[in-house]
């Protein structure tokens, strides 16, 4: 087999590695902010009130409508609950998408079939279907710098922006990472407490190599600072395996972007490899602009020659 056979044998399998590895990721069955929220009905109304300006008391009024179906797990929405003719959908984020508004349209679609169906009317019948109003927020707490909050919209993915689009989604965005957003973090506890925990997680990450031993000591600080420190006592190793899970796989993003990055390169000196030697090019001349190029050594610009020069 050809060298040249062998690299895309190579490349092909990385390739389907990475494809496996992320169907793993998407399976991941339950994030710690939707744990929280969903275990406290009062922080999940007081966060609430805290993002619309209002002072509900009733825990109770809260109607939880998440969507749970296996069949749409990847797009299973985090969070989602009825109070007061509004529909409020959440996503938590560690990473930014400027698909978000496409997926919040799609759950939006889902959350009204199962709406309809409930109140047992047709969508062809001549009277009204009446149906909550929508709010569509995401909490984001990656490591990205972002502003404290942005607006995200459903026109900005349409293609001819001079047309009148019939339809649009809004999307409000909110960087949770401790630091920001500090009157919102005020009037919900919880979610002040989840940012720092957060903090903490990484910090510690930063120090240790070993993933869960970095979680189990930021899990004993938290403690030892009373943050959350009863939900995690009591919560301990389902929090564990969560955290495992999410910063794992924050982990896992970052290999893959910087293993996606190391491929372009690779394949951008092949490709100059093939175009200069189809000039008629020397590998003098080659290997000097591969060099001056990709900030490689002679060395490596030499190997890369051997490799690729036909």
């Amino acid at each position: 087999m050809s060298k040249r056979r062998q690299g895309k044998k190579r490349r092909n399998k990385r390739c389907n590695q990475q494809t496996s590895r992320k169907q793993v990721r998407r399976n991941v069955k339950d994030r710690l902010f939707r744990f929280l929220f969903e275990k406290d009905r009062g922080a999940l109304l007081e966060l609430y009130n805290a993002l619309h300006g209002t002072a509900y008391q009733d825990p109770s009024q809260l109607e939880i409508v998440t969507i749970e179906s296996a069949v749409y797990v990847v797009m299973k929405n985090d969070l989602a609950y009825i109070l007061s003719g509004t529909l409020n959908m959440y996503e938590h984020q560690s990473t930014y998408s400027p698909n978000l508004p496409v997926r919040f349209l799609i759950y939006l679609a889902q959350e009204y079939q199962i709406v309809i169906e409930k109140a047992e009317k047709s969508i062809y019948g001549t009277s009204r279907i009446t149906l909550p109003t929508p709010r569509c927020v995401v909490f984001y707490n990656g490591t990205e710098e972002l502003p404290e909050e942005q607006i995200l919209k459903l026109s900005d993915a349409f293609e001819n922006k001079k047309a009148g689009a019939d339809v649009e989604l809004i999307v409000r965005m909110l960087n949770i990472n401790y630091g920001y957003n500090k009157q919102l973090m005020e009037k919900c506890r919880l979610l002040e407490e989840y940012s720092k925990l957060v903090a903490v997680t990484r910090n510690h990450m930063l120090v240790e190599r070993d993933l869960q031993t970095a979680l189990n000591r930021a899990v004993d600080d938290c403690i030892a600072k009373g943050i959350l420190k009863e939900f995690l006592l009591k919560n301990r190793a389902e929090v564990l395996g969560m955290l495992l899970e999410e910063f794992d796989a924050e982990k896992y993003a970052r290999t893959i972007r910087e293993e996606g990055r190391e491929e372009g390169i690779k394949e951008g000196i092949r490709c100059s490899i093939e175009i200069l030697q189809e000039a008629n090019q020397s590998r003098t001349y080659t290997r000097k602009k591969i060099m001056e190029k990709y900030a490689v050594s002679e060395e490596e610009a030499e190997q890369n020659l051997r490799l690729y020069w036909k």
